[in-house]
């Protein structure tokens, strides 16, 4: 049903490849597969519009370098690719070691019962109605066999090569980049790369907020988290390739699931750019902090995700924005959190002259 539904509002909408991508400035052929290049240079980093959080400001002046970045998130496809050769198993296929857990939880908190330290994954599951926002927990389950071939768990529709690869640790990230030759994309690195060379505007399409009738990505229309009217095509995560791309050629930075990020999260990072670059400074390809600190969590360190999800709506969380930052701790898996991964040019020139 959710594929009929899904082909009809492609054929409404008409081709989703959108414009042609200009290649002027780009590095000469032959260019690697798969992805775009993004030519860098300076912009406005932060939060912009009334739905910014704190941790988005200040704005402050930020340039990046150019970089290859890839066209689409990774694919199950492609994760098959590594797992074939390599014979990776991803973290949320393991069973999860209750002595590095306690590291991120509070001194003295009680070892769960045996049954829950089994290879298991996150996975959204909507409420019978409205609740309180206060505790996430409402929505998501813990489901064990749940992993990025069964996204739902264990005798569950599985997942198709076409669709973004979920349930995948920073460190599941991390192991795929090193094998492919390329690397996680910064913060800065991925906030340039959405804005598509449009900095200061409130979304990536424009300034009209997504709505059921304004359908620009997949995210969540309807009442969260009991009432997906899926007006976009998608109760969950969409092939990739299902909405235009921005104005550099990528798809999907916006809505369908989160992406993983090389940084580490801190609230206070841009007050810290901003206070080493000095008055009118501009702070040069951005690292990141070397530590993470989540007041929420104090004891769990995170590292950033970016771009919102399929869950993303005006209710919640509103992160279907170039500004929104997200956290999740590096050895944990959801079904709407994935990556794309990036590699400079020189990085591309060596691995071409390798294979020569």
């Amino acid at each position: 049903m959710q594929a009929l539904a899904s082909s009809l509002l492609l054929l409404a909408l008409g081709a989703q490849e959108g414009k042609p991508v200009s290649h002027e400035g780009w590095p000469p052929e032959p260019w690697p597969t798969g992805m775009v290049w993004i030519p860098g240079g300076r912009f406005e980093m932060g939060g912009v519009g009334p739905e910014a959080q704190p941790e988005e400001f200040p704005v402050h002046p930020v340039r990046v370098d150019g970089f290859w970045m890839d066209e689409t998130e990774l694919t199950v496809e492609r994760c098959r690719k590594l797992v074939a050769a390599t014979s990776y198993v991803t973290t949320a296929e393991k069973k999860p070691d209750w002595e590095e857990m306690k590291k991120q939880l509070p001194p003295g908190t009680p070892k769960p019962d045996e049954s829950l330290l089994v290879a298991a994954s996150m996975v959204f599951a909507p409420t019978s109605g409205p609740v309180p926002f206060d505790n996430w927990q409402r929505w998501w389950s813990w489901v064990p066999g749940a992993d990025w071939k069964h996204p739902l768990g264990p005798g569950k529709e599985a997942a198709q090569d076409d669709q973004p690869v979920v349930h995948v640790s920073w460190d599941d990230a991390i192991a795929y980049c090193r094998w492919a030759g390329k690397r996680l994309p910064t913060e800065a690195e991925w906030e340039f790369a959405c804005r598509g060379g449009e900095t200061g505007k409130r979304f990536t399409w424009g300034e009209d907020p997504p709505s059921e009738t304004n359908i620009v990505a997949n995210l969540w229309q309807g009442k969260f988290p009991y009432e997906n009217k899926a007006a976009d095509g998608f109760v969950l995560a969409a092939p990739v390739k299902s909405f235009a791309p921005n104005r550099y050629g990528l798809y999907d930075m916006i809505g369908n699931v989160w992406e993983w990020c090389s940084d580490w999260y801190r609230p206070d990072t841009y007050a810290t750019e901003a206070k080493e670059a000095g008055e009118g400074g501009l702070t040069v390809n951005p690292q990141g902090p070397e530590t993470s600190f989540d007041p929420g969590e104090p004891h769990a360190p995170k590292r950033i995700n970016r771009g919102g999800s399929f869950l993303c709506n005006a209710q919640y969380c509103a992160s279907y924005r170039p500004s929104a930052r997200m956290r999740t701790s590096p050895d944990t898996g959801q079904n709407h959190l994935g990556f794309r991964c990036v590699m400079t040019r020189g990085a591309w020139d060596r691995q071409r002259n390798a294979k020569k």
